[in-house]
């Protein structure tokens, strides 16, 4: 689908090829970003000339670090002037950890930005384009649109939900089972479907179950198979503190934090329990109501946005019930267990149907069903 672009009157226009095939290339360098820039968006750029010369590339990729057009006008240099700086986002005009982009887009003389999309931060939204068009730059947004609504949706959805993208992550046998039996620990799929799965962990901010699986399959919850440069934050939901201090996530500390989301009353009944998992390492979040969705608020007043919600499926229910389900991966085995094992909260026979952009490819022996619960935006 073809964007229209918002010309500098506001007026809309059709992007020239030129323009999407340079703001791919910049789309292109922003997925170097994920799973390494939040609390920031992943952002890329690239810089062209009137001939259609790329002088300067850049992503951003860690928070507190240059952004990506500044990268990008770096590699330029003096080859800036008169060119278009192509971004993924709308640049910043306000100084946080690092200054404007907008003064330095100015300071290297391009003469037109192109961007993707509105940055809806409240320190941004708008006013990027505003300053630079204030300066006599032309200004044109839309194009690649909805491709660059998709790489930012853990960003987005903290800005105007103030919780995290939630990805929904099952892996079940071809009749809708996740385990033979309740408790009991079934290993469902092949390696290449395990492969998938971490490289997916490698990308997240988070990864969380419930007590249930913690106390069944007693996991690391760590990131193998694959490099990940970031701490991995381990989220376990657990009302009544069940969880066991002596569980194998707490002997993995190094990989990243382990936060335990409790209820104030089971605090107070399990005083112990609590101070010796604690003493494990573990950070307790004890909330009033441990409704899923005030729970997701908090874990992204944590910097957290985005979280690999992995099971089992009481929690899939409750985040499904909660309506915090934004996208939903399932790993389905060519395997039936029978019907004493716990079911998938979400139907696979009906997943393709129900998804928006549905997604199916063979993993090895395995297929994986993924998309959208609603529509990005």
């Amino acid at each position: 689908m073809v964007s229209e672009v918002a010309g500098p009157s506001g007026d809309a226009a059709l992007p020239t090829a030129h323009d999407v095939r340079w703001m791919r290339r910049a789309l292109t360098h922003a997925h170097r970003g994920l799973g390494r820039t939040t609390p920031n968006p992943v952002v890329g750029a690239c810089v062209v000339t009137d001939e259609g010369v790329v002088v300067g590339d850049g992503a951003h990729q860690r928070a507190g670090e240059p952004h990506a057009e500044v990268f990008a006008l770096e590699e330029a240099g003096s080859r800036a002037r008169g060119a278009t700086l192509y971004c993924t986002l709308e640049p910043c005009s306000h100084t946080g950890r690092t200054g404007p982009c907008t003064d330095r887009i100015i300071e290297a003389g391009i003469r037109r930005v192109v961007a993707a999309m509105e940055d809806p931060h409240p320190l941004v939204s708008g006013r990027g384009f505003t300053i630079l068009r204030g300066h006599g730059i032309a200004v044109e947004t839309g194009v690649e649109r909805e491709q660059a609504v998709r790489l930012n949706q853990p960003f987005l959805t903290t800005i105007r939900e103030a919780r995290p993208f939630v990805i929904l992550k099952a892996a079940t046998s071809v009749d809708g089972r996740l385990a033979a039996a309740p408790g009991a620990r079934t290993r469902l799929t092949s390696m290449a479907a395990l492969r998938h799965a971490h490289q997916h962990r490698a990308q997240v901010d988070a990864v969380a179950i419930g007590s249930g699986t913690l106390l069944a399959d007693d996991p690391l919850l760590t990131v193998r198979h694959v490099y990940r440069e970031r701490p991995l934050t381990r989220v376990v939901f657990d009302r009544r503190l069940r969880s066991s201090p002596g569980a194998r996530l707490f002997t993995t500390l190094d990989s990243g934090p382990a936060i335990i989301v409790t209820s104030h009353a089971a605090v107070r009944a399990e005083s112990g329990r609590a101070r010796a998992l604690e003493a494990a390492g573990a950070t307790l979040v004890a909330l009033d109501d441990c409704d899923v969705r005030r729970a997701l608020q908090v874990l992204g007043g944590l910097d957290i946005q985005s979280l690999l919600l992995e099971g089992g499926s009481g929690v899939h229910r409750a985040a499904l019930d909660a309506g915090v389900v934004d996208y939903v991966q399932l790993y389905v085995a060519p395997i039936a267990v029978g019907t004493g094992g716990p079911p998938v909260a979400f139907n696979t026979s009906c997943a393709v149907t129900s998804l928006f952009e549905p997604q199916v490819r063979m993993l090895g022996p395995d297929v994986l069903i993924e998309g959208y619960v609603h529509r990005p935006h």
